[in-house]
C-alpha cells in the first residue's frame, strides 16, 4: 500500500476544516476503502504522477474524500474532506 506522507501545509489545511480531518481518520479510510481509485482528469488538476481519489468511511462512519498522488512507493496526501453529493454519486457510479 505504501507509506503515507502529509506535508506541513496540508496538515495545517486539514486542521482548519470544520470539523478538522485527522491523520488517523485518513489512515482509516485507506483501510476501509471498498472500491477503486479514480483519476482526477480535470485539466486544472493534471499532475505527474496522476492525482487519485476515493471516498471511504472512517471507523466512526464519517465519509471522507481522500485525494493523493502515489510516487516512489509513497502516498502523498493532497487533501481530505467531507465529500459533496455530486462527488459521492460519481464515486458510487465509477468507483465501486
Amino acid at each position: 500500500m505504501g507509506a503515507l506522507s502529509i506535508s506541513l501545509g496540508v496538515r495545517a489545511k486539514l486542521n482548519k476544516k470544520v470539523p478538522p480531518v485527522s491523520e488517523e481518520e485518513i489512515a482509516e479510510c485507506f483501510v476501509n476503502k471498498c472500491g477503486v481509485n479514480l483519476l482526477d482528469e480535470r485539466e486544472d488538476n493534471q499532475t505527474d504522477p496522476p492525482t487519485l481519489w476515493f471516498i471511504a468511511e472512517t471507523h466512526a462512519g464519517r465519509l471522507l474524500k481522500i485525494v493523493y498522488v502515489f510516487k516512489n512507493g509513497t502516498r502523498h496526501l493532497k487533501t481530505a474532506y467531507d465529500p459533496n453529493e455530486i462527488e459521492i454519486a460519481i464515486y458510487e457510479k465509477y468507483g465501486k
